[in-house]
């Protein structure tokens, strides 16, 4: 694990979408098209807000979540919806989503079709992950009811998961595919997730699910 500390929040959020604007340049030098993987939630907005302004040929770049929650696309709650607001803008808005939601009434009946549309983008190029203070990377959620099957090395791409406190199912990429990506790396701030990054370090996947990717990631982390 690499760990990076920045002075403040503004420094943190720049510099990470620097980091992965570049990486996503290197990789469209290589190869036709490349893939990105962000995590929902409000904390990577500062980044998207940048990234989504940075000169790349979007054209090329297929996004998909780390994880979405089985709600619909209007919803509050949707994550996709927060990506289309603040990444798919400005340059950006040229970019391709690979959908992690479909209209059934459970997020098994569409995972077939789901995991169809997000393989023929794996490796994955460029992953950010969150992290909550519970130590859950995606949809991994310490005690989440598939979290071991979604942690072993041969788990599908993509499962759905259902765990305590999270008030909706959820589809979530599992731990080997986030750990083939070519770059990954984990955004946090604040001093309760860098205890809880800690304690990560000592602690089996299945009590903290992060620990599954931390000697592949780079950790940013701001005060």
């Amino acid at each position: 694990m690499e760990f990076i500390e920045y002075p403040d929040h503004d420094m943190l959020m720049l510099s990470v979408a620097g980091k992965l604007s570049s990486q996503l340049g290197a990789a469209l030098r290589r190869q036709e098209q490349v893939s990105l993987s962000v995590p929902g939630g409000t904390t990577p907005g500062p980044v998207f807000d940048t990234l989504s302004g940075v000169d790349l040929d979007w054209a090329r770049v297929h996004v998909v979540l780390n994880d979405e929650r089985w709600v619909p696309l209007d919803h509050p709650r949707s994550n996709t919806a927060l990506l289309r607001a603040r990444l798919f803008q400005n340059n950006a808005a040229a970019a391709h989503l690979i959908p992690l939601h479909a209209d059934t009434a459970t997020p098994e009946e569409a995972l077939d079709t789901l995991t169809e549309g997000l393989t023929p983008h794996l490796p994955l190029s460029v992953v950010l992950l969150g992290m909550g203070a519970d130590m859950h990377i995606a949809s991994l959620f310490p005690g989440a009811d598939a979290l071991e099957a979604a942690l072993v090395d041969d788990a599908p791409p993509l499962m759905a998961m259902r765990a305590p406190g999270a008030p909706e199912p959820r589809v979530t990429l599992t731990a080997p595919v986030l750990r083939a990506a070519m770059h990954l790396h984990i955004l946090i701030t604040g001093e309760e997730k860098r205890a809880a990054l800690e304690r990560a370090r000592k602690l089996t996947p299945t009590e903290a699910p992060v620990a599954a990717v931390l000697s592949d990631a780079t950790v940013h982390w701001a005060p």
